[in-house]
């Protein structure tokens, strides 16, 4: 009876397992131009004319072997492997900052899905594998001399409300050479362009699936009304859940004694971050989860514990500038924010003076029209006079579990759904950078599901 090793060693089967399979992943593509690819997986197989894998030495019987270019063939296969594990299935990513705890946790490694929501067809394909936007040095690790159209393969499903998202950052099209990580927008509304420019400058200008990934949870879907109402988040008029993660910030009051460090890290809590003022005496902001709330009141040195509320007018006079739509006209604050309907692919809606902030990104940057306002108020979209407008895609709500460190829709707007990546599915390793090795591993978090 053949056995299976017998039974794949035959050409003819090697080659119409592997056409199968690329069949089918020309089908998911869409591009059918792809299917030229059969042609080469036949004279692979069957043929053999070509030598497709020029770097790659075919020994004569008895020669000996060069461990060397054994070597650069294994590289070259897995660096093409890896390059296609991450475009169309998995990508590996790291969370940065505190915005997202206590859900996830700065220092956490991620495996990212882009099956989930279906992978994105790259419109800047010529970068150096492994890397997303820029070299150790600094310098951009992509060309833009090929440039293609966004399209978006067929996923599991779309975003819902309560997911971890990966995506673009909506205002990272434009980034300052000298602090690329600041948005460059929120700089220029409060201290100016020309002086951003001049500090921070030059600036450069990235394609939108080069721009920096970050990662938050999805509130509000497209079609959805939120509105924030001393911090608690309401979707469609009804209490959004409010999941374990989900911190506020509180102001904690003792009868002048710290809390025990110990105690404090038992919670979780980043003791590092913490800052204990003796003339209050307590905790001016201390991040807290409802779990966490409960058990913070219950020490016997805790004397009261506020919540921070953010309410209008704002202690800044400017504070307007940082809170979207960016307008006196809106009296928002990241606590009080809201009711804002979230944009949805083919509805239409009337655009005037108030409403026209909420929009305007949408309308130039996102979905690449031409907007002008004239000297009596007419909007001008695209050289024609416009009263409403149509949006061409989705858009989402993203907010951080962490609500008072978090830099995310409230100032900052929509996300639009070509900027979506994917969902975070694993942590594959978490470490505590405030910790020596090996004590800042979190062994907890390893291969933990999220």
């Amino acid at each position: 009876m053949m056995g299976w090793k017998e039974f794949y060693h035959n050409r003819w089967v090697r080659f119409a397992f592997w056409a199968l399979l690329y069949l089918l992943w020309v089908i998911w593509l869409g591009n059918y131009w792809w299917l030229l690819g059969l042609v080469v997986i036949f004279d692979h197989h069957i043929t053999r004319k070509v030598k497709w894998a020029f770097w790659k030495k075919r020994y004569k019987e008895g020669e000996k072997r060069n461990p060397l270019l054994e070597w650069l063939d294994a590289i070259i296969f897995a660096v093409i492997v890896v390059t296609f594990i991450n475009i169309f299935f998995f990508q590996a990513f790291k969370i940065p900052s505190s915005s997202m705890e206590s859900s996830l946790m700065t220092g956490d490694h991620l495996f990212v899905s882009k099956l989930t929501y279906g992978p994105r067809v790259p419109q800047t394909p010529l970068t150096i594998p492994f890397t997303h936007n820029v070299l150790p040095s600094g310098k951009e690790s992509y060309s833009t001399l090929i440039q293609s159209r966004y399209r978006r393969l067929k996923g599991f499903r779309q975003v819902r409300r309560g997911d971890y998202v990966v995506f673009g950052f909506p205002n990272g099209d434009t980034v300052l050479t000298k602090v690329p990580a600041e948005d460059y927008y929120a700089m220029c509304r409060t201290i100016g362009r020309e002086n951003v420019i001049s500090y921070y400058g030059p600036v450069k200008v990235r394609p939108m699936d080069k721009k920096d990934h970050y990662v938050k949870r999805c509130v509000a879907v497209h079609g959805d009304t939120l509105e924030i109402r001393d911090g608690l988040v309401y979707v469609n008029s009804q209490p959004l859940e409010i999941w374990p993660g989900v911190q506020n910030s509180y102001r904690v009051i003792t009868d002048g004694q710290r809390i025990n460090p110990v105690n404090l890290e038992s919670l979780g809590l980043n003791t590092a971050e913490l800052w204990y003022d003796q003339q209050l005496p307590g905790y001016p902001y201390m991040p807290l989860t409802a779990e966490r709330l409960e058990k913070i009141g219950s020490y016997a040195n805790v004397v009261s514990v506020e919540p921070n509320i953010d309410v209008y007018p704002p202690d800044d006079p400017d504070s307007y500038l940082t809170i979207f739509p960016f307008s006196e006209d809106y009296r928002w604050t990241r606590d009080n924010f809201g009711p804002l309907w979230i944009p949805e692919k083919g509805v239409t809606v009337p655009l005037d003076s108030l409403s026209l902030p909420l929009y305007e990104r949408i309308i130039t940057a996102y979905e690449g029209n031409t907007l002008e306002v004239t000297g009596d108020g007419k909007i001008i979209i695209n050289g024609k006079e416009a009263r409403d407008y149509t949006f061409k895609q989705d858009y989402f709500f993203m907010m951080g579990d962490n609500r008072h460190n978090s830099l995310d829709s409230r100032y900052w707007g929509f996300v639009p759904e070509d900027h979506i990546v994917g969902k975070p599915v694993v942590i594959w390793l978490s470490t505590d950078r405030n910790k020596p090795f090996p004590k800042n591993i979190r062994w907890s978090r390893f291969l933990k599901i999220v």
